[in-house]
């Protein structure tokens, strides 16, 4: 019964994520906004509901490992899987504002993630408290401000020139589609994480392993649904501005909110799995630097996503 639980729970979740992020996005563009911070803070935001709801549900019924495994996983899978995917069905073009300002603060955000978890700065027990959490949210605030700041003086069109004029929603039924999207996020979401720890306890498999395999890809599939659909459109922009945004979202405002709600300590979650979070990162740049991800820089992302889960299901088998 868990396993019909699970994929009626993943269907709500992508269904209830396309209407939260349409409707948002259909706010949005009202407002001007480029197609990069669209794709970065309403679709990127609006995509990272899931994880939002299921780290919080996960710190609510205190499975810690839950919390932060899904945060871990679901940034590796969005730029080593997501991106990697993205790449090989049309090169991703990366301005060069995103190489300076965006691609550099997902490394930043993601190394002080890290040492807030092993509590770097305190040297005490490896747990992200109530006050670093504050300290995290405060950071993606200050990034959304500066994302807004730096897209107006730009003074970009709300999409780009190459696509079509998509039919916005008038702004009352964009309000309406975007509540009741979260409303079937919330529900999925708290039937997704009860069933996926029932699945992994069944098959003798520890919540932190659960969590950034199937928890993170699972909640990840709105993510991945958005960043196809825009790279089939040749809208590569808003597909990059979704994985950099919603890994910062993940970081910075999941973690807090998260950890306000109760500390997070995930034992489970080991320095291999933060390494490889800001080694995707770091990668993510380099890969940028010629203003373009190849398909074949997409092959070697998803050449090490395999290669790190081939890694998790060996340590788990020991």
């Amino acid at each position: 019964m868990d396993y019909v639980i699970l994929a009626i729970a993943l269907v709500a979740i992508v269904l209830g994520a396309n209407m939260l992020v349409s409707g948002s996005a259909d706010i949005a563009r009202r407002f001007k906004i480029s197609d990069f911070v669209i794709g970065a803070l309403i679709v990127g935001v609006g995509t990272s509901f899931p994880e939002l709801l299921v780290s919080c549900t996960g710190a609510i019924q205190g499975k810690v490992d839950v919390a932060i495994g899904n945060v871990v996983g679901s940034n590796i899978f969005n730029i080593l899987g997501i991106l990697g995917i993205t790449a090989l069905l049309h090169p991703v073009a990366v301005h060069k504002d995103n190489i300076r300002f965006e691609l550099p603060f997902c490394i930043g955000i993601s190394l002080f993630a890290t040492l807030l978890a092993f509590n770097f700065f305190c040297g005490d027990a490896t747990i992200i408290g109530r006050v670093d959490g504050v300290i995290l949210i405060a950071i993606f605030l200050a990034y959304t401000y500066a994302s807004f700041l730096r897209d107006r003086k730009k003074g970009v069109a709300p999409q780009s020139p190459q696509q079509p004029q998509a039919e916005i929603l008038p702004l009352p039924r964009a309000i309406i589609r975007t509540l009741a999207g979260l409303a079937v996020l919330i529900v999925g979401c708290d039937f997704f994480v009860d069933s996926a720890v029932n699945v992994a306890t069944a098959w003798g498999v520890n919540e932190a392993f659960i969590s950034i395999t199937l928890i993170a890809c699972g909640t990840s599939l709105p993510e991945l649904a958005a960043s196809v659909a825009a790279a089939a459109k040749r809208n590569t922009e808003l597909a990059l501005g979704n994985v950099v945004g919603s890994s910062i979202f993940n970081l910075a405002f999941i973690l807090g909110v998260s950890s306000q709600i109760t500390p997070l300590s995930g034992g489970g979650i080991t320095v291999v799995d933060y390494a490889v979070m800001i080694g995707a990162a770091v990668m993510l740049l380099i890969f940028s630097l010629n203003n373009r991800i190849s398909r074949m820089e997409g092959i070697t992302m998803l050449g090490c996503f395999v290669a790190y889960n081939v890694y998790l299901i060996y340590t788990q088998t020991l």
